[in-house]
């Protein structure tokens, strides 16, 4: 009896290992209350005596008792809070609306939130945009029901890098970022703790070399406890993408790292593919934390 009770521990705790990451909900102080922001709102605040803006996107249905991820998406350089909304062409480069991610979201989990830089960037003078973030982050945790411990952020180019500089320094506020053809362009203040991480970048990329990419990558390696890889892994047939699972991190902090022949493209395709792979690679690597 007492092998058999043995075998059924180890058993079970092998499955456990399988599932993906599974932490407690951490409801906010919104929860249960009347929402104080509603669907589309663009709420103006002020960080450092300079107005800031960002808008909100809340679930159809949204249940003032159900905790949702919120995910943070930033824009590239030269962009703005209205084109992430509304969307580019992604024929030209441009990214899909919100990412392309609430199509995804078919459970409707997320809130989504687009805040727009100054100038048009995220250059994070004296940490003002990470403040811009925790205004944020505050606001929405006191008049929505979100679940801290699904916090995520995304972007492409600047938006990557302001992703990074979130993992660096709001280690303990963001649950996993995935970074777009980023590089460190927003700072990393503290960047010793460990994050999930996913990221991709074109080994074409004109804009940001994609050695500045595993340099982000390198670190989230180190700080989650992953094997490293054995050399550098290389675009498929075609510029096809390849993607890389870290092994041995702790749990609940992946590294996922995809690589393409691309160049500095948010909307990179597959040969063959009509859909561009950003999209479901990140949500695909948020939904691993529930």
């Amino acid at each position: 009896m007492a092998g058999l009770h043995s075998r059924l521990t180890t058993f079970l705790l092998l499955l456990l290992s399988a599932l993906p990451f599974i932490a407690a909900a951490a409801p906010s102080s919104g929860c249960g209350k009347g929402p104080t922001l509603y669907n589309g709102q663009t709420v103006t605040t002020n960080i450092n005596g300079k107005s800031r803006r960002y808008t909100v996107r809340l679930p159809d249905n949204y249940n003032q008792n159900n905790p949702y991820r919120l995910i943070f998406l930033w824009h590239p350089l030269g962009s703005s809070m209205q084109k992430i909304i509304q969307g580019e062409d992604p024929n030209r480069g441009g990214v899909l609306p919100y990412y392309g991610l609430p199509p995804l979201d078919t459970s409707k989990s997320a809130i989504y939130v687009v805040p727009d830089g100054l100038n048009a960037g995220w250059a994070n003078q004296n940490g003002e945009d990470v403040s811009f973030f925790d205004n944020i982050l505050q606001t929405v945790s006191d008049g929505l029901c979100i679940d801290t411990n699904l916090v995520f952020s995304t972007g492409f180019s600047y938006g990557g890098g302001m992703s990074f500089s979130l993992a660096c320094s709001r280690a303990n506020k963001v649950r996993a970022v995935a970074v777009i053809s980023g590089a460190q362009l927003s700072g990393c203040a503290g960047g010793n703790d460990p994050v999930a991480y996913y990221a991709q970048h074109g080994t074409s990329d004109s804009v940001l070399n994609v050695a500045m990419g595993r340099q982000l990558r390198d670190r989230f390696v180190r700080n989650n406890g992953c094997q490293p890889a054995n050399g550098e892994v290389q675009p498929g047939s075609g510029g096809r993408s390849t993607r890389v699972e870290y092994q041995g991190c702790q749990q609940g902090k992946d590294v996922v790292w995809v690589v393409h022949g691309g160049d500095h493209n948010p909307s990179q395709r597959d040969p063959g593919q009509n859909d561009p792979f950003a999209p479901r690679n990140t949500w695909e690597f948020f939904s691993r934390f529930n």
